[in-house]
């Protein structure tokens, strides 16, 4: 049984920074390209980040490129969004999705609120 498991999310002032964790078990992590997406209430949910199986390429949604940062641990089996200069407008719940060909799997979510 596959299982991707989000952790990190929280309360925290403008400006300040999170580190999300996702960790997944049931799958051969090392071959999946793995995606953060987030989704505001009533709202599709968006991507944010993408980093190749290897870790060797990554890409950022416009709107957090130079503030978030994609990265993966494959002995761990985990991915990690390091997020930055964090705005009230980064305030959703966080997903770690899993793709390879016709395979896809999601995590939970976590909950970031960005908030004073």
């Amino acid at each position: 049984q596959v299982q991707l498991v989000e952790s990190g999310g929280g309360l925290v002032q403008p400006g300040g920074s999170l580190r999300l964790s996702c960790v997944a078990s049931g799958l051969s992590f090392s071959i999946y390209t793995m995606r953060w997406y987030r989704r505001t209430p009533g709202e599709e949910r968006d991507l944010v980040a993408t980093i190749t199986s290897t870790g060797g390429s990554t890409d950022y949604a416009d709107s957090v490129k130079g503030r978030f940062t994609i990265s993966r641990d494959n002995a761990k089996n985990t991915v990690y969004l390091q997020m930055n200069s964090l705005k009230p407008e980064d305030t959703a719940v966080y997903y770690c999705n899993a793709r390879r060909v016709r395979s896809e799997y999601w995590g939970q979510g976590t909950q970031v609120t960005v908030s004073s």
